[in-house]
């Protein structure tokens, strides 16, 4: 009966551990303790710890571990590790039934944020409380020294959440172990790298031209892992005052995308001054993608970038050079649905704007519908290949039916944004075939067939001779249709020639293509849509067609009747390569595209021949320097009033052509890496995009720099290089891009431009990196937009600054800020604001 009713005993500790040792594994049966000796592990449930000595009382159920001494020196730090939480500490003591521990000289990671703490009470799973310990993002957990430390927080007591937050009493910073004045009663600390909601810390400064300021400061919504929202404001004290709103959204395999908006209230010094002014500018910008496996047949897409056509010029939160020197701004939303059935028919519906900030022009089209169908063959036989002339014919359909607006700034959305606009529809057949003459020779007929819809139509009153009233246009709003045809054909070949040198030569061989061809077309007169009117009592009459209010251009009045001659020039080599292990030749393009056209019109009275154009490119220096070259020649002299005239020039004592334009662009593209050999990282050295919305990809018109989100600036986490002794080599890039333009068409023999730009950026040591954008524009004998930047990788900090040195762009710019996104609020930065009233 005893023995039914005698409760088990609990089994002891020792009998669920695992555990190892190097040296020493000893069982105290009399003290109850296990003792682990070098290299000791001892593991439990989620819990492991690792130590040069470990000693478990299996009957308090406490374990201690510390270091042990070999040749004088404490080594083999103890580790303890509990679920996703890491120490490593001098020495810890812990309870397994309590889940309590203390442990001492602690050395732990949250996410990113390292502590180092001399005592730590683990009270249990979720909170720590810690004594005289320092805070870092910029540690590194080795041995008993912290090993980067460049800066940290002093704590005198905290507690710490594992991965949430580490609330503090009085903290201040030491940088260098120098205690800094910059302390706080109590802090907070986040240490944990998942998106939370919190508030956004603003910078205050002095504004060179609008007083003291609160800037970039707001609010951060962490709404759901698919999508966040970010408010921030700044105010000045002269009454100026801004704000944003940034979102950001993401579904995977589904689609994704950003959406921005700024408003600035601008006043330029203080009102009563004679360079006050206040203005208003504002910028709406949203990019949306769709991943093409949600659906293979529609897509949808967004990229706009639509505000004040001075924004990017007058807005005081960011200095984007490659978008205020650009003087477009271009926005558009489409949808596009394919129907794969044969014939397969593409539908797609845009809406596109596009504002020109100089003349302050909209160019709106609201919207645009487009449907194509695919070519058929008709003849075409279901299986093989197409042969001959009627196997060959095919025909495709598109339609496009637009509704257009061009309008001002002032004017758009406003109550008289329709009265310029436009609709209209365009039908088009085009029909052709190709087919081969005399083995050699390609031939090609087409024929093209439109009709153009438009809105209304105009008709023109005579004169009246009795009342003396002047000719009128009436808008008739009914839908108005004409349609045209154009005829064409082409005869080309393509001609090969091969220069030998022999075996033993370097160069070995050069063989030049030649693609010559010459075609006809065929328009005629539609006369049939052209009245006259008589516009006065004298009966002198005009000409008009009633379609001219088309969207898409007025019937042909004239007759066109033309040749057209090109032919086309390609030089290539054949060289031995350099590699004495390669088995074929090297290919090297000598000329690329060496085209020579012209055309002549049968069916007009004079000056039959147009200009003669030229161009060409090149490639060098194993395609890093690219050279467009193009010119323009015309048989034809000009009068003496510089007028184009139906005499050859020759005739006129010149020579058989007169050169009336010409132009040359030259790119070239070069960095350290590609002496080296190495051309995978050249893009990679100071590769930043420029902001969304227009500019240049490069850097030759400078870098853009956003003061409302130093992300855009912020380095990657990429390792800095290592360099051979003494620098020998420093990386470096470098990019050219000349310009050139003549222009000659009425004699004035004038270099209309002639540029060059500019942009390097040299990595002078592994953490420090200078480059420099700039010009010259050699007809205005003066630099373009120059910047200068600097930027100093100090570790756990970065310091960027950035300076144009003059134009009324000039401005400087510092910052100086801790790298991790855990403390990026701790951050210094100043700005010179541009003097806009230049």
């Amino acid at each position: 009966m005893d023995s039914i009713n005698k409760v088990p005993k609990k089994p002891l500790l020792l009998a669920k551990v695992k555990y190892n040792a190097k040296d020493c594994v000893q069982i105290n049966r009399k003290e109850n303790k296990l003792i682990l000796y070098d290299e000791a592990e001892l593991y439990y449930q989620d819990i492991e710890l690792r130590a040069g000595i470990i000693i478990l009382d299996y009957k308090t159920n406490e374990v201690n571990a510390g270091r042990i001494e070999k040749d004088s020196v404490l080594v083999q730090y103890p580790f303890f590790k509990q679920a996703s939480n890491e120490v490593n500490p001098d020495s810890i003591r812990f309870n397994f039934d309590t889940q309590k521990a203390l442990i001492w000289n602690s050395k732990s990671g949250q996410n990113g944020m390292d502590i180092f703490a001399s005592l730590t009470k683990k009270q249990n799973d979720s909170t720590y409380y810690i004594k005289d310990a320092r805070v870092s993002t910029a540690g590194k957990l080795v041995g008993d020294e912290e090993e980067g430390i460049d800066y940290y927080f002093k704590v005198r007591k905290g507690k710490i959440i594992p991965g949430g937050k580490i609330i503090t009493g009085f903290t201040n910073m030491f940088i260098a172990d120098v205690p800094t004045p910059v302390g706080l009663p109590f802090a907070y600390f986040p240490s944990t790298q998942t998106k939370e909601s919190g508030f956004i810390i603003p910078s205050i400064g002095e504004s060179n031209l609008r007083g003291y300021y609160v800037q970039n400061g707001g609010y951060y919504f962490a709404l759901s892992d698919y999508f966040d929202l970010s408010l921030i404001a700044d105010y000045y004290t002269n009454g100026s005052y801004g704000f944003r709103g940034d979102s950001q959204y993401n579904k995977r395999y589904k689609f994704r995308g950003n959406f921005s908006f700024r408003y600035e209230n601008l006043i330029t010094e203080s009102r009563g001054l004679p360079d006050y002014a206040k203005s208003t500018v504002f910028n709406v910008r949203w990019s949306h993608s769709k991943d093409p496996k949600a659906s293979p047949n529609a897509t949808f897409s967004a990229s706009v970038n639509f505000g004040s056509s001075d924004y990017f010029r007058q807005s005081i939160n960011q200095l984007n050079s490659p978008n205020f020197l650009n003087n477009n701004l271009s926005s558009s939303i489409s949808y596009s649905k394919s129907f794969p059935e044969y014939p397969r028919v593409n539908v797609s519906l845009t809406t596109a704007m596009s504002q020109n900030s100089q003349s302050k022009s909209v160019n709106l089209t609201l919207p645009t519908l487009q449907a194509t169908m695919e070519r058929i063959f008709p003849f075409a036989p279901k299986v093989g290949a197409k042969k001959g002339f009627f196997q060959n014919i095919n025909f495709q359909y598109s339609g496009r039916a637009e509704n257009r607006i061009i309008t001002t700034e002032e004017a758009l959305f406003g109550p008289n944004m329709f009265d310029n606009a436009k609709s209209g529809m365009k039908h088009s057949i085009p029909i052709s075939t190709n087919f081969k003459l005399f083995k050699y020779l390609s031939m090609t007929t087409s024929a093209n067939y439109e009709e153009v819809w438009t809105q209304n139509t105009v008709r023109f009153r005579d004169f009246d001779p009795i009342t003396n009233t002047p000719a009128v246009k009436d808008t008739i709003g009914q839908i108005g249709a004409f349609r045209q045809y154009s005829l064409n054909a082409s005869l080309g070949t393509t001609i090969y020639g091969t220069f030998n040198f022999g075996e033993d030569k370097k160069i070995q061989s050069i063989r030049h293509t030649i693609r010559p061809s010459i075609g006809y077309s065929n328009r005629p007169s539609f006369e049939q849509y052209y009245d006259t009117y008589i516009v006065d009592a004298e009966g002198n009459t005009a000409e008009y067609t009633r379609y001219q209010n088309s969207l898409f251009g007025v019937p042909g009045r004239n007759l066109s009747n033309n040749m057209n001659i090109s032919v086309g020039n390609n030089f290539e080599a054949k060289v031995k390569d350099k590699d004495s292990t390669a088995t074929e030749l090297k290919k090297i393009v000598l000329l690329n595209n060496l085209n020579i056209s012209t055309s002549h019109n049968f069916a007009a009275d004079s000056l039959r021949w147009s200009p003669f154009r030229m161009s060409t490119g090149l490639s060098l220096l194993k395609s890093k320097m690219s050279i467009n070259m193009g010119a323009t020649m015309d048989p034809y002299a000009l009068s003496e009033n510089k007028i184009r005239i139906n005499t050859y020039n020759i005739a006129n004592g010149g020579g058989l052509l007169r050169l009336t334009s010409a132009n040359v662009n030259l790119n070239y593209s070069f960095s350290s890496t590609q002496l080296e050999g190495d051309n995978d990282n050249e893009n990679e050295l100071n590769q930043r995009e420029a902001t969304s919305g227009g500019g240049r990809e490069d850097d030759l018109f400078g870098k853009a720099e956003d003061f409302s989100d130093r992300r855009m600036n912020a380095e990657d986490d990429t390792p800095a290089p290592t360099y051979p002794s003494y620098r020998s080599k420093i990386p470096w890039n470098l990019k050219l891009a000349y310009s050139l333009t003549y222009n000659n068409s009425r004699g004035q023999r004038d270099f209309s431009n002639n540029s060059l730009m500019f942009s390097g950026n040299v990595d002078l040591t592994p953490k420090w990196k200078v480059g420099v954008s700039s010009g010259y524009d050699f007809k205005g004998k003066g630099f373009t937009y120059t910047q200068l930047r600097f930027d100093r990788d100090l570790n756990s900090w970065r310091l960027n600054f950035s300076w144009v040195p003059f134009s009324d762009r000039a401005s400087w710019n510092f910052f100086i800020g801790i790298k991790s996104g855990l403390l990026s609020d701790i951050k210094y930065e100043k700005q010179s604001e541009p003097n806009r009233t230049y």
